[in-house]
């Protein structure tokens, strides 16, 4: 089977890195080229990349860093990258994998703090191998999370998403199809991005589905009407003791799935042990203009206000199961 467009979606051209920019696929295949560490910052503002896009454009920033390094001593060199590091981590503050992918890479190589040894080149062939080590290390864990949760799932089901689950979705239908076991989706549209409807719904069709899409407001509708089985998301965060962060609208999702008696699962390569309760996890508030337009044209009259939480929290007793890349639990036995 080809390898979804939206699964390698950051790539290298030179001395740039381009990112797939998410805002207009599938309708164009664009690329964005960044030639320094602060324009893949601001691709990652501006919603260029989403859910594990980040995750992938923050380590190649961070060898765009290196590389911006590359002629500095090794003080001024480390200094340097922990700055390129900050910023980048900055950029996205609801999910934790730019900050674990900047973390990872710091502490491979000049350490978060303290003196530093590396510069030139050493340094830069040293970030880029252990950005490349953790990006690899994320396929591995999406890949077994897959497995855990396509065991959830029985031949026939009919799944509900919600935004777009990324390489957890992908693995996931790949270790059901290895399994001999046929999908159907149903698919959010999820505003104001419509990644749902854009990122999930296309993947989706790559792999050979034909799914159903609905609006956000559409969901207790759908499942009153028996139109799935199982409510299935990805994270961008899951709490020690058991709430679920992900994009906003999941709540709606979980609170609508409770009613039916539809179970909700949620996915996420391992719970934040920075993050012993929802009270520790900052929520991205996005600017509200962003709701007032759908594909960059406005669809709200002149004078309306936008409100954007970009994301929302499930509390553990809406959610049925967590599926990690270490298996399948309770919410309440996380930690």
């Amino acid at each position: 089977m080809n390898e979804p467009v939206l699964a390698d979606s950051v790539r290298f051209a030179g001395d740039a890195v381009e990112v797939l920019d998410r805002r207009v696929y599938p309708f164009e295949l664009r690329w964005v080229r960044c030639v320094t560490s602060e324009a893949v910052a601001v691709a990652i503002e501006q919603m260029v990349t989403q859910s594990s896009g980040p995750l992938f454009a923050a380590t190649a920033g961070m060898v765009l860093g290196a590389r911006e390094a590359r002629h500095d001593p090794p003080e001024e060199a480390a200094a340097r990258l922990r700055a390129v590091g900050a910023r980048l981590v900055a950029t996205r503050p609801t999910n934790n994998h730019i900050r674990d992918a900047v973390h990872a890479v710091l502490s491979a190589t000049v350490g978060v703090g303290g003196r530093a040894e590396l510069a030139g080149d050493a340094l830069v062939a040293a970030v880029e191998g252990a950005a490349r080590a953790h990006e690899d290390g994320y396929r591995a864990r999406s890949a077994t999370l897959g497995e855990h949760a396509a065991s959830l799932l029985k031949d026939g089901t009919r799944v509900l998403t919600h935004c777009w689950a990324d390489a957890f979705l992908i693995a996931t239908v790949r270790a059901a199809q290895a399994a001999g076991k046929r999908l159907e989706f149903v698919c959010t549209e999820t505003r104001p991005y419509l990644q749902g409807a854009r990122l999930t719904a296309a993947t989706l069709v790559e792999m050979g589905y034909r799914p159903t899409l609905i609006t956000d407001g559409m969901v207790a509708a759908a499942l009153s009407d028996g139109l799935a089985d199982v409510a299935l998301t990805a994270a961008d965060r899951v709490t020690l003791d058991g709430h679920v962060i992900n994009k906003v609208g999941t709540l709606g999702v979980a609170l609508a799935a409770k009613a039916f008696g539809v179970p909700f699962y949620a996915l996420i390569d391992a719970p934040d042990p920075q993050a012993p309760t929802a009270a520790d996890v900052v929520i991205e508030r996005r600017d509200g203009d962003e709701v007032l337009h759908t594909l960059g044209r406005r669809t709200a009259a002149d004078g309306v206000a936008g409100y954007y939480p970009a994301f929302d929290v499930t509390p553990p007793h809406l959610v049925t199961r967590i599926v990690t890349e270490r298996g399948v639990h309770r919410p309440q036995e996380l930690s």
